[in-house]
């Protein structure tokens, strides 16, 4: 089991002594990876409801800190050496995918090949407003970008016509140092999610704590690749909760579970250092 830390550019970790202190003590006890979230904005008095909380709010002030996740991840990448780098997620369909393409093959490279590019359709439609994109064409559009970067970073450039991109052949570089390309994470909490998985995904990473939830949702990802032929195995699922305990992180395991994720321990550098060493504790016992 690897262990991962979400949600590791926000609040506190929006600046750069403290996400160092959280990177290099999270490499230090044996963490794998680090994700990164996103919203460009957060629309004064929303609507929409969100869904990884009984609120229905985001569980921070509108006004928190939310760093540019690529950005926060070029950071991480010079100030540690065997840390993954993931969004989790990249609000993909609010991009456009010739930005993204160059941006997470040129952290790649910077990187020595530790990217993950989490992504996600977003829920927020009032951000979706504010940037002029279709809310409703998100899912499409997602899939779609999907499909051109993984033909940009190819070796050869080849056109690419879709229904929201096209273009002739167009040289990107610099290409990924992994090949074919950099994993592509899905993320979600429903059943839509679980089938883009399915069709497009490198791994899952659906957004739910509840053990019976997870198991369907990972059911149906399973179900969807015997329907396009696909060994289901080839998906790396990513999960976890609040606070890992053994027999916990064990049953994530036997669902199937390949990276456990918990938020950062604590908001001051004592707190963190404590918390990450007792997970360290854990991960030596897996």
């Amino acid at each position: 089991m690897k262990f991962g830390l979400m949600y590791v550019n926000a609040g506190p970790f929006a600046f750069p002594e403290m996400l160092t202190h959280l990177a290099q003590t999270a490499e230090r006890v044996g963490v794998e990876s680090m994700w990164t979230v996103e919203h460009v904005v957060i629309p004064v008095g929303y609507a929409s409801t969100y869904p990884y909380d009984p609120s229905g709010k985001i569980p921070a002030p509108d006004q928190v800190p939310i760093p540019d996740p690529l950005l926060a991840l070029s950071y991480l990448a010079a100030v540690t050496k065997t840390l993954r780098l993931a969004t989790g997620i990249l609000i993909l369909p609010q991009r456009h995918p010739l930005y993204v393409a160059k941006e997470v093959a040129t952290l790649d490279v910077l990187s020595h090949g530790r990217v993950i590019l989490g992504i996600g359709v977003g829920w927020l439609a009032e951000e979706f407003e504010a940037l002029g994109i279709p809310f409703a064409e998100r899912g499409a559009r997602t899939a779609e970008m999907v499909r051109a970067m993984r033909s940009l970073w190819k070796d050869e450039a080849e056109p690419f016509h879709g229904k929201f991109y096209r273009w002739e052949k167009l040289e990107s570089h610099p290409k990924p140092v992994q090949k074919p390309g950099v994993p592509i994470v899905v993320g979600g909490h429903t059943e839509l999610a679980a089938r883009r998985a399915a069709r497009y995904g490198d791994g899952f990473f659906p957004g739910v704590a509840d053990e019976a939830k997870l198991t369907s949702l990972l059911a149906i990802m399973r179900d969807e690749c015997r329907k396009l032929g696909r060994d289901p195995a080839t998906i790396e699922v990513t999960s976890g909760r609040a606070t890992p305990d053994l027999d916990g992180v064990k049953r994530l395991r036997d669902l199937g579970v390949s990276r456990f994720m918990v938020p950062p321990p604590a908001f001051d550098p004592d707190g963190i250092t404590q918390g990450l060493e007792r997970l360290g504790d854990l991960i030596a016992k897996l």
